[in-house]
């Protein structure tokens, strides 16, 4: 979700699907993984234009969420720091497009949304940056293959992925942005030091030793996220157990 501040507001469940329903609204080398994964879709333009991409057989680099793209690089106790925020802004909009602020347009004359593609992730459809979809479906084909005991399995009935519109506040920029964030399943995996209503959610107000106690989520498929270059802001101050953010290198994705 990655969005700040501790504003009250009802209804967790309502609020957490309605943020999704929003949608678009709303390191370097590591050996080739063995996962191999059929890429396809359709990518839109912000003029609702439409292509298709490609079909092909993908094998993904294992890669590390970059250090200082991570949201607690540059946000101690909730102070961002603006020269490692700028560079971490910087890096997304020279990959990925602007997010129509000047800052970001100075670096990338594009937008990042019109590299929006819609592809499927467990049977649900979501709309990312084209650049990051063959990471994505290599995550799905390991959660697959690895998650299949009982504690490990877990079945999302809503994601979320690309949205126009800033959620955190002040100078920050949201991942959402860019095409690069993912939340799954709001009302299950809270983000308890975000905008009510998780903070007052029952799931936040628990004694909880770790993120891990409070998401549905099992670990395994954290990890499976993790291997392929995504960082889960369950390990941020924030406590977002539903979001994970692309932070690799998006080109060295593709090993083959």
């Amino acid at each position: 979700m990655n969005a700040n501040g501790r504003t009250r507001a009802p209804l967790l469940v309502a609020a957490a699907l309605a943020l999704l329903a929003a949608g678009p609204l709303g390191l370097d080398g590591g050996p080739a993984a063995e996962a191999k994964e059929s890429v396809q879709g359709k990518a839109k333009t912000s003029k609702t234009k439409a292509r298709k991409t490609r079909t092909k057989s993908v094998l993904c680099r294992l890669q590390k969420p970059q250090k200082f793209l991570k949201r607690r690089t540059f946000v101690r106790k909730g102070v961002l720091n603006p020269k490692k925020h700028a560079k971490a802004v910087r890096y997304l909009a020279e990959h990925y497009g602007h997010v129509e602020t000047e800052e970001t347009r100075r670096h990338n004359p594009e937008s990042a949304y019109s590299h929006a593609t819609t592809v499927r992730f467990m049977g649900l459809p979501i709309s990312i940056h084209e650049k990051i979809a063959p990471a994505l479906h290599c995550v799905e084909k390991r959660i697959r293959k690895t998650c299949r005991r009982k504690a490990s399995r877990y079945t999302p009935r809503a994601v979320g992925g690309f949205r126009t519109a800033n959620s955190y506040r002040g100078a920050e920029i949201s991942n959402h942005l860019f095409g690069i964030a993912i939340d799954i399943d709001p009302d299950r995996n809270p983000c308890c030091g975000c905008v009510d209503p998780w903070p007052t959610s029952p799931l936040c107000q628990e004694k909880k030793r770790s993120a891990y106690e409070r998401t549905a989520l099992s670990r395994c498929w954290i990890r499976a996220f993790e291997r392929y270059g995504f960082d889960w802001l369950g390990h941020d101050e924030l406590e977002d157990t539903m979001h994970f953010e692309f932070l690799g290198n998006p080109d060295r994705i593709r090993a083959n």
